[in-house]
Order: C-alpha cells, then structure tokens, then sequence
C-alpha cells in the first residue's frame, strides 16, 4: 500500500543522503535502513538516485575548477596530439571509459536493483563484508602513488569496482576507493578520483530515474515533487560540507574507521532483523 511521505521524512532522508554519499558508507544501504528502522517504509531507489543529483551537484561545484580544467583539456588533446601527455587530458578518458561498464550493469539490471536488491538482510552483509575490504585495502595498499600518476589500468579497474555499488550497501567511494588503494594510490588520490568517476554515474542514474519518482508505483513511502526537491537541495548542502571534510580526513586517518562503523552498523540491522524489530523487504 503506497504512504505519503511526510516533510520530516523528506528532510531526514535527504540530511542521510547527503551526510553518507561521499563517506565509504553506502549513502544508499544508509537510506535504506534509516526509511525502515524509523519510518517503517522503503523510500525506494528513485527516491536514493534523484536526491543523489544535490550531492553530485556538490561535487560539480567542489571541484568546479579542477572539472573544467579537465574537460577543456581532454578537448585540446582531441584536436592536439602534443596535448595527449596531460594529465587532465588522461583523466577525461579515465573518467569516460570507466563509466561504460557501470552504465550497461546498471541498465541490463535496473529492475532488481529497485526490489531484490534493497532486501536489508543483503544490504547488511554487504555492510560488513565490504568493511573486510576497505580494511584489507587499507592494510596491504602501499598508498604511495600520488593522482599524477594515475594510469588507465587504475581508471578501468576503479571503474569495475564503481559497479559493486549498484548493490545498496557496499558504497560507491568504499568500492572505488578500495580498489585505488589496492593499486597502491594514496587515500587521497584515490577518494579524489573516486569523486570524480562518481559524477556522470551518478547523474545519469538520477536523471534516469526522475519519471519514476514523480509517477511513483507500489509499496513505500511517495514523496511529492516539492518534498524531493527540498530533500535534493538538503542533500545538496550537506554533501558538499562532507567533500571537504573526508579529503581531509582521508590525509591523516585511515580507513579503518569506517570499516568499524560499518560492521556495528550491520550487526545492528542483523539484530533487529533476527528480533523482528524491523522488516527485510
């Protein structure tokens, strides 16, 4: 049965979305748990991608410069050979090819993306077993390779990793960043590019999924276009503070931290699950 969603739902699970996009933390296994343990209700996969167009609207306008040096670089190598050894020039590329698989996974598995995808007993396991990851990255990458020496190898593989979050709970920069840490890129290196490679993903799913949120079907929390709009604008305002706060943080603490949330954070849903408390599906 569809439920209405109210204007403290909205602005909460916009405030989830926006805190928890950019953090190794499944912004969208976040709004998943946060929309049932306290809301009773799915606020759904249309829902998650449209407001995720506020927080990469963040990031477009964190790295307005670096995006546009990009770009204007990747223009002039198309045209000048002699520009091709830039490295803005190689990101371009980096961000475009890496972006291909994640966009046909993404489209060849929509539908089970929107339903048996979101089940939180899944979104829980994948909680802990990507903090296994993200502490296994950050126990054997070296992290020396500052982003200038960034190869395709990197982009392409970071690029597969980016399909790993279609799965609510194993985090889109946790996956990414995991892989560029494997690869031996530092932890900010591998967090920029991440940001980065998150842009056209994220974007195309969100406008992909517009039509669905404003014509919503089936059971779960339906938010008007006013409410997904104050939600996006939120999300939009508090993606942009975490940016600046996990480049900094990622300088001078390791990852380990958010493997230890995210394992309490799993086995608190395992329980409430076991208990009853709340619904899987």
């Amino acid at each position: 049965m569809d439920e209405s969603m109210t204007w403290l739902q909205a602005i909460v699970l916009g405030a989830t979305q926006g805190l928890t996009e950019f953090l190794p933390v499944s912004s969208s296994g976040h709004l998943r748990i946060v929309s049932e343990v306290f809301f009773g209700s799915d606020a759904g996969a249309s829902f998650t991608a449209v407001t995720q167009l506020g927080t990469e609207a963040a990031v477009l306008l964190y790295f307005a410069r670096d995006i546009a040096r990009i770009v204007m670089a990747w223009f002039r190598g198309l045209f000048d050979r002699h520009q091709r050894d830039n490295l803005d020039y190689r990101i371009g590329w980096y961000v475009i090819i890496a972006t291909i698989p994640i966009g046909l996974l993404g489209y060849v598995f929509r539908d089970e993306i929107r339903t048996g995808a979101r089940n939180l007993w899944l979104v829980a396991t994948m909680l802990i077993v990507f903090a296994i990851v993200i502490a296994a990255a950050e126990k054997i990458g070296s992290k020396r390779r500052p982003i200038e020496k960034l190869t395709a190898k990197d982009g392409i593989l970071m690029g597969l990793g980016q399909c790993l979050a279609l799965i609510p709970g194993v985090s889109r920069s946790g996956a990414t960043s995991s892989v560029g840490l494997f690869l031996g890129l530092k932890r900010e290196a591998a967090v920029r590019f991440s940001f980065l490679l998150a842009i056209p993903a994220v974007t195309a799913s969100g406008l992909f999924s517009l039509p669905d949120a404003f014509q919503p079907s089936g059971a779960g929390l339906q938010a008007s276009g006013a409410q997904l709009l104050v939600a996006t604008l939120v999300s939009f305002g508090l993606g942009y503070a975490s940016i600046a706060w996990l480049l900094r943080f990622v300088a001078n603490h390791s990852m380990y931290w958010f493997a230890g949330y995210r394992i309490i954070v799993g086995v608190a849903v395992m329980i409430l699950l076991a208990t009853g408390t709340v619904a899987a599906t």
